[in-house]
């Protein structure tokens, strides 16, 4: 299949093995269906659908996450707490145990791209709060690429050539990628780049000195506290996090390449206590800075 190409409604609902299961991310069943106006939806020529994905209109709960993007056409989508109107260029993330129902309107019918998945992996990304309900409806615009990745789940899935599933499993995170980075990004003005680009620089210029807060912040004319919020919304750290981070990649060169002194690298990079700095170290990398070079040259 090929993004853009005429092709006709299908939908599979996969095996899958006990390996594939280890991986902790399974693609249960996938589909695309071309719903004309005025047609019956789901189709009649579907008759492979599970009784309980059939009851989508009048409304259903599933034991799987399902990630649909309309690509045409109009409708409703809903679940107990809340009902959305679709528009093309949606995306309507369901979660295992939501009760939910859609269709497409009358008078559009829509193009449905949907592919359904499960997994220990999929359920840390809720628990963890990374996946959560606000995803479950998104007016992400129309992308050839989101339709691109789409068609290439269906390709690994039609072929079922051996380990199918890893290769199904990574373009379903392809596609939740889409949906969580532009969830995150819709609501961050252009300037928060700006600002945590030059932020960057600053901190990547003091690295051998302590963290000052109040004087980047001041550089960058805003204030400490709006400065900490701006930057732990666009990089999911807060400053002292990152710079730290950056602190510890420094470390891992200088113990690399100087011929330094655990004690050395901690003093050059602003550590007054060595041995704050060799926990520090160790929580980061796993591994004490005593033991790094031999580790990376054995």
């Amino acid at each position: 299949m090929t993004a853009g190409r005429e092709k006709s409604s299908f939908s599979l609902y996969l095996a899958y093995s006990e390996e594939d299961e280890k991986a902790g991310m399974i693609c249960t069943d996938i589909g695309y269906t071309d719903v004309k106006p005025d047609s019956e939806y789901p189709p009649d020529g579907l008759s492979n659908h599970p009784e309980p994905f059939q009851r989508v209109v009048t409304g259903r709960t599933l034991p799987e996450f399902q990630l649909q993007y309309i690509h045409q056409g109009e409708g409703i989508f809903a679940t107990d707490d809340k009902t959305y109107k679709v528009n093309p260029g949606s995306v309507i993330l369901v979660f295992p145990g939501q009760r939910h129902h859609y269709k497409p309107s009358a008078e559009t019918g829509w193009v449905e791209y949907w592919v359904g998945f499960n997994g220990p992996f999929f359920d840390r990304l809720v628990q963890e709060g990374i996946l959560t309900k606000e995803h479950n409806y998104l007016e992400i615009g129309l992308r050839d690429s989101i339709i691109s990745v789409y068609e290439e789940i269906f390709n690994e899935v039609h072929s079922q050539r051996p380990l199918y599933q890893i290769k199904a499993c990574s373009g379903i995170m392809s596609l939740l990628a889409e949906i969580i980075t532009f969830e995150r990004r819709k609501d961050q003005p252009d300037y928060y780049q700006n600002i945590v680009e030059k932020a960057k620089i600053l901190m990547d210029s003091s690295i051998y000195n302590t963290i000052n807060l109040s004087i980047i912040s001041k550089q960058l004319g805003i204030s400490a506290s709006r400065f900490n919020v701006i930057f732990k919304q666009y990089t999911s750290m807060s400053p002292y996090q990152y710079f730290i981070h950056i602190k510890i990649n420094r470390a891992k060169g200088l113990l690399e390449h100087e011929n330094l002194s655990v004690k050395e690298v901690a003093h050059r990079l602003g550590f007054e206590d060595q041995y704050y700095f060799s926990r520090l170290f160790k929580i980061k990398t796993g591994i004490a800075p005593s033991d790094w070079k031999k580790y990376i040259y054995d």
